[in-house]
C-alpha cells in the first residue's frame, strides 16, 4: 500500500466539486491509501467523503511562521507519500511544491502539469474541465470528475422539516458576507409567488450566508444548520433558487433541479454549476433582475 496525497483547501463550492476528482483518484489507487490536506473549515466535510481514508490539517500559516512551515514540512515528508495531486494549485501548494516535496511524484501546474488552460487564463476555463485536464494529464481515467455528486453529505433531516408541507422549494437568497453584489434582492416576492402557486417555502441561512429571512420557514435548529442537515434539506426540495454561492453550488451537485441567478462577476458556465436539471439565468447586474423573469423561468422548470 502506498500513501496518495490530496491537497484541496477550498473554498466550499471548489470542495464540493472535486468530489467526482476524488472519485476518480480512488479508483485509480484501489489499493492505496487516501490522504487530504485541507484547511480547518473543509475537514468535517472530506472526513465524511467516501473516497478518503485519513485527512491532515493544513492551518495554512504565514510563510514567515518558519516554525509553523517547518511542522508541516516535517509531518508531510513523515507521512513519505508516492504521489500528490494538487487540486488547488495555488501559490501556496507550488511553495509545498518547492520546499516541501520536491522528490515525490506530483500532479498540478507547479510541476508543469500540462492542463489544458496553460496557453490560456485559468480562470476562463471550467473548474471541472481544469480537474479533469489534470487527472488525465496524471493519467488517471476521467469517469466521474465532470460529475460530481455529494449525495453523500445529506443526513436525515425529518425533524427539521416536520413543519414543512410538501412539496417545498428552498431559496438561497445570500451570499458572502464579502460578496454582496452577488444578492438577488426580490427572494421574498418570489416566496410568496410559490406560496400562491401551492409550494411551501424554506430559507436555511448559515453563519456566513448573510441574507433576509423570508416568507415560510427559516431552518435553523438550535443555531445554523450545517452543510450536511443543509445537504438534507435540499435533496428532498422540488426546487432550489439561489445566488453563485456556496448552498447553491451543493444543490447542483446533490442532483436537485434548480435555478442560479448570475451578475457579470463569473460566466456560470465556468463555475461548474449547470447540470441537466440546475440552469442559471446570467444578467449583467443581478440586482436589476425582476421578478418577472425569474418567476417565468422558476414556474416553467417546476411544471
Amino acid at each position: 500500500m502506498q500513501r496518495i496525497l490530496v491537497i484541496k483547501h477550498g473554498a466550499f463550492g471548489d470542495v464540493i466539486q472535486c468530489d467526482g476528482a476524488l472519485r476518480d483518484i480512488r479508483a485509480h489507487h484501489p489499493g492505496d491509501e487516501i490522504v487530504v490536506l485541507t484547511t480547518p473549515a473543509y475537514a468535517k466535510i472530506f472526513r465524511r467523503c467516501p473516497h478518503v481514508d485519513r485527512v491532515l490539517i493544513d492551518p495554512r500559516a504565514p510563510r514567515w511562521r518558519l516554525d509553523r512551515m517547518g511542522a508541516l514540512r516535517n509531518e508531510l515528508r513523515r507521512e513519505a507519500f508516492a504521489r500528490v495531486y494538487d487540486l488547488q494549485n495555488s501559490a501556496r501548494t507550488a511553495f509545498y511544491f518547492r520546499w516541501f516535496l520536491k522528490d515525490v511524484e506530483w500532479s498540478g501546474t507547479a510541476a508543469g502539469c500540462a492542463l489544458p488552460h496553460r496557453a490560456d487564463d485559468p480562470k476562463k476555463i471550467r473548474t471541472l474541465d481544469r480537474l479533469a485536464g489534470q487527472l488525465r494529464d496524471a493519467g488517471v481515467p476521467v469517469v466521474h470528475t465532470l460529475a460530481p455528486d455529494v449525495g453523500w453529505m445529506a443526513d436525515d433531516v425529518m425533524a427539521l422539516l416536520a413543519n414543512v408541507r410538501r412539496p417545498y422549494v428552498v431559496l438561497v437568497p445570500g451570499s458572502s458576507a464579502r460578496h454582496p453584489q452577488k444578492r438577488w434582492p426580490h427572494y421574498a416576492a418570489l416566496a410568496h409567488a410559490l406560496m400562491e402557486a401551492g409550494f411551501d417555502v424554506v430559507t436555511a441561512p448559515g453563519p456566513d450566508e448573510t441574507g433576509p429571512d423570508l416568507p415560510g420557514h427559516v431552518l435553523r435548529g438550535t443555531g445554523f444548520i450545517d452543510w450536511f442537515q443543509l445537504a438534507g434539506v435540499m435533496t428532498a426540495a422540488a426546487f432550489v433558487v439561489g445566488n453563485d454561492t456556496g448552498p447553491t453550488h451543493l444543490a447542483s451537485h446533490l442532483g436537485v433541479r434548480g435555478l442560479a441567478l448570475f451578475g457579470s462577476h463569473m460566466p456560470a458556465e465556468r463555475t461548474g454549476i449547470l447540470r441537466a436539471g440546475f440552469g442559471a439565468i446570467e444578467v449583467e447586474d443581478v440586482q436589476a433582475l425582476s421578478v418577472a423573469r425569474v418567476w417565468d423561468e422558476v414556474r416553467t422548470k417546476l411544471g
